[in-house]
């Protein structure tokens, strides 16, 4: 036993002195800052190999106990080869960049885009105002999907759906009718039936190289970004060999004790009667599935999310290709309590008079796969074409419960029952991008890139049925009786064919180097939209009665009291033809940088209707050319400081739907459209410094001011001078400011990330009030009344405290937003504006590494399980008898909802 033991102490001492370590770290030879992420390797061995941690030090073992040759290899940095030996420890190592020259514009090297390091260095490199987020930040985040990353950058807030879910962008105060979205540079259609912009909770984030969002727009970039153009950089072909997959699965916190109503897809009629007969077929029951009366309650099923990313180069580098894949199953829960409003005139306050309890039960599916290839025929020319598909399918249950706030207000009895409804409702949307481009370059001096695009966006939600019981009261007694049902199928699209051109020339004058940059594009946009609609009542004269007649929705007999279906303006074809051409020069001298230029663009926007109301015209159009001058400046006071000041002038659009002449009828005010509804024209102007004390830290302040003429607002407004509706009109003129700053740090282990945003804005809209005149009698008038704009929060905070010990392998994230109350909905009334209380949430994530290449992973969302409130900023003491109100808080709480927290957990591999 003792021969044995010293044999194995002896064998272990050997193999000891067979391998040793070497430490050391790697700088940038120019600006002596450490480099992350350089890849270090043995030249004998590959397999043998290491990288940089966040303060360029490494650690990498040696076989055997003599001299090697390791090889320190960066993008964008020139490949060193130095000997080591056991004694060489610690080593510091200086990379040199690689240098081109293309005219008098220097380009160093090629830089990581998708690392924090590569996008503090375009943000401090950038010709305009610009904030990034890199895949490895938000792979390393609580956030799955584009929404949710956003809103932690500065000045964004989202605007949610109603299952929780982050939705649509709120940039700067400017609602998101003022955004637009691109992917890969190009701007894409959106599914929305009625607007232009873009579900952004459709878009896993871990198809994305990095995101951005511009805040100043230069001539060559479309002009109605009012606050900001976000841009999402897809995953990029990689130089070598890509494998990487993630898979995992989770829980929502909100059904840990309640039960998910369900329906089954397969039930599920995609095309209406009319759509399968034509517009004369008169339909009867058996014409129509049992989706929407056949829903169960169950477990709800687990959370679930996979990825996989393939890709490398091909035929001596110059075939890259990237295939990557995602998809996210999610079951989302919301519990609601609204109530139904009513203005008293005499008290100019509203009186409550319906509370209604509503839980949702969705269940969503988001997807996407792209697929992108790029050729290099030379270093002069290049040519990528990317495809992709991002989609959503959402099966949704809403239970509402109605309690008539005017009866005797007695809720533990039930007796104040008034109404129960069910709404199931499946929602499929997807977009779909094709795009060509190609890169050239020409005698050193002279550069041209060209695409052509096609992209379509869809939205369907057929066999959308809702079903509605009553309460016939018996005394006392509730008596349940069925009272009507309603199908749905409503169905757009929205097509859009593009051409982009752009050619820049280089020069050297004296002491400036000058660009000379002209291009234009034209896109032709189609939009069609469908909706038909079916109403049902009881089959017997007299109504079925729950419990007794019936009890199930399946076991109710209904006749169809419309049988060829209700068309409306719902139903309409649009187009638009943008064209543009733009003219900009980049003027450089010294520390002082200036782009200058100006973009001309022409909207021709039309419509037809296939069902106008009589008398109406069935087609419109509007026409108009705008002259859209920019300046973007850049003060370089240090290779770590910029001074950046930028004007612009921008558009916003109407939206499709909104220059159609239609008239609904709601349940109390008639909507309308505006066929001479203006567009916005705004003036902007931005100051922003800018500090990067370290290669991935940065501190930048700035302020930005916008002036807006003719704001497009909702109101009440007459048209023809005859009849008073509720719909789109341009108000006045608004004004927009604030103060936005951001920090990143880094100290050891630790980091620090931080923004805010101040911002305030005012908008004067006339408002109705009822007061009454000398005579005693109540009259009707109009005064008006300055407020912020709609989805304009004045405080907005993002922080992010993160621990990342490289040789633990252990990353960790702490991540808290702020915002404080914004208005939701203007009211036509006056102080009756719908506001959103203030709101922080919670999330985090950790993560830990077994070597180089396999991890896992845990993502929690929303931990607090803040509420969501809304109310309006007045209070009658008619209301303090009803369950969750408080007169005394000044308020009259309208909604109030709950969605409960999530969390993911699973492992991840990277080749």
């Amino acid at each position: 036993m003792k021969r044995t033991v010293i044999l194995i102490y002896s064998l272990c001492i050997s193999l000891l002195t067979f391998a040793y370590n070497i430490k050391g770290v790697v700088l940038d030879k120019e600006t002596k800052e450490p480099l992350i992420g350089v890849s270090i390797y043995s030249k004998d061995n590959t397999a043998i190999g290491t990288t940089t941690d966040l303060d360029g030090n490494f650690t990498l073992e040696i076989s055997g106990n003599k001299s090697s040759i390791i090889i320190i290899s960066y993008i964008g940095f020139e490949v060193q080869e130095i000997k080591i030996s056991k004694d060489s420890s610690p080593v510091r190592i200086y990379l040199n960049p690689e240098t081109q020259h293309i005219g008098t514009v220097q380009i160093i090297g090629t830089l990581k885009k998708n690392t924090d390091n590569g996008v503090r260095m375009m943000e401090k490199q950038a010709n305009k105002v610009v904030n990034m987020v890199s895949a490895k930040s938000m792979e390393l985040s609580p956030d799955l999907n584009v929404a949710s990353v956003l809103q932690r950058m500065s000045g964004v807030t989202m605007e949610k759906s109603s299952s929780g879910q982050g939705q649509y962008a709120v940039l700067r105060g400017m609602d998101k009718r003022y955004n637009y979205t691109l992917v890969n540079n190009i701007k894409i259609p959106s599914p929305d039936n009625k607007n232009r912009y873009v579900p952004l909770n459709i878009f896993p984030s871990e198809l994305l190289d990095r995101l951005e969002v511009s805040k100043s727009l230069t001539p060559d970039m479309e002009s109605d970004a009012t606050g900001g153009a976000i841009n999402m950089i897809m995953k990029d072909c990689p130089e070598n060999l890509l494998l990487q997959a993630n898979i995992g699965a989770g829980y929502e916190s909100m059904f840990f004790d309640q039960k998910f109503n369900s329906a089954s897809r397969s039930q599920i009629q995609n095309l209406s009667p009319r759509d399968i007969n034509g517009k004369d077929y008169a339909a009867n029951v058996s014409d129509f599935s049992k989706y929407g009366s056949r829903n169960t309650q169950r477990s709800a099923l687990p959370n679930f999310a996979g990825g996989i990313a393939l890709g490398n180069r091909f035929f001596g580098n110059r075939l890259g290709v990237i295939l990557a894949g995602s998809y996210q199953g999610n079951t989302k829960g919301n519990n609601s309590i609204l109530f139904d409003d009513v203005m008293n005139q005499t008290e100019e306050t509203v009186r409550l008079s319906t509370m209604r309890n509503r839980s949702y039960s969705e269940r969503l599916s988001e997807y996407g796969t792209h697929l992108k290839l790029d050729y290099d025929f030379n270093d002069n020319n290049q040519i990528k074409w990317y495809n992709g598909i991002i989609g959503s399918n959402s099966t949704q249950i809403r239970e509402s419960q109605a309690t008539n706030l005017s009866l005797n207000y007695q809720p533990e009895s039930g007796n104040s029952l008034e109404n129960i409804e069910i709404r199931s409702r499946y929602t499929q949307q997807n977009i779909f991008v094709s795009n060509l481009q190609g890169f050239h370059r020409f005698f050193n001096t002279l550069s041209s890139d060209w695409s052509i695009v096609y992209s379509k966006a869809s939205n369907k939600r057929p066999d959308n049925t809702y079903v509605n019981l009553e309460n016939n009261r018996n005394g006392f007694e509730n008596h349940i009786t069925a009272d009507n049902s309603e199908k749905r199928w409503e169905q757009n699209s929205d097509q859009d064919i593009a051409g982009y051109f752009n050619l820049e020339g280089y020069k050297k004058i004296g002491t400036f180097d000058i660009s000379l940059k002209i291009g234009g594009m034209y896109r032709h946009k189609t939009r069609s939209n469908s909706f038909v609609s079916y109403l049902f009542t009881p089959e017997s004269s007299s109504r079925p009665v729950y419990g007794k007649d019936f009890t199930g929705l399946d076991e109710i007999a209904w006749k169809v009291s419309t049988p060829k279906g209700s068309v409306g303006p719902l139903n309409y074809d649009a187009g638009e033809d943008n064209s543009a051409v733009y003219l900009m020069s980049n003027i450089t001298r010294g520390i002082f940088n200036v782009i200058v230029g100006a973009r001309a663009e022409f909207t021709n926007q039309n419509y037809y209707m296939f069902y106008p109301a009589a008398g109406d015209d069935p087609k419109g159009k509007q026409q108009y050319v705008d002259l859209l001058p920019s300046v973007n400046t850049k003060l370089t006071l240090s290779d770590k400081m910029n001074i950046r000041a930028s004007y612009f002038k921008s558009l916003n659009r109407p939206g499709f739907f909104e220059i159609v002449p239609f008239s609904i009828i709601n349940e109390d005010y008639m909507e309308f459209g505006n066929k001479d509804l203006k567009r916005a024209i705004i003036h902007n102007i931005d100051l922003r410094w800018e500090l990067f004390p370290h290669i991935s830290e940065q501190i930048m302040a700035g302020v930005f001011y916008k002036k807006i003429k003719t704001p497009i607002e909702y109101a009440y407004h007459t048209i023809n001078n005859r009849q008073f509706g509720y719909g789109p009109v341009n108000l006045g003129n608004a004004t927009n400011y604030g103060v936005e700053i951001d920090l990143i740090k880094r100290i050891g282990d630790f980091e620090f990330k931080g923004n805010y945003t101040y911002t305030h804005s005012s908008i004067t809209t006339p408002k109705t009030v009822y007061r009454k005149d000398e005579s005693g009698k109540l009259k009707k008038l109009s005064i008006d009344q300055t407020r912020p704009l709609v989805g304009q929060t004045p405080h907005l905070a993002n922080a992010t405290i993160g621990y990342n010990n490289k040789q633990l392998g252990t990353n960790i994230q702490v991540s808290g937003s702020y915002s404080s109350e914004k208005i939701v909905i203007a009211s036509h009334y006056l102080n009756s504006d719908y506001w959103q209380g203030s709101l922080f949430t919670l999330d985090c994530s950790i993560e830990k590494k077994f070597g180089n290449k396999i991890g896992c992973f845990i993502k929690a969302s929303n931990l607090l399980n803040t509420p969501i409130k809304r109310y309006i900023k007045t209070t009658n003491p008619y209301n303090e008898k009803y369950a969750y109100q408080d007169v005394n808080s000044g308020r009259t709480l309208i909604r109030e909802d709950k969605i409960g927290g999530s969390i993911l957990s699973g492992i991840r591999y990277t080749l």
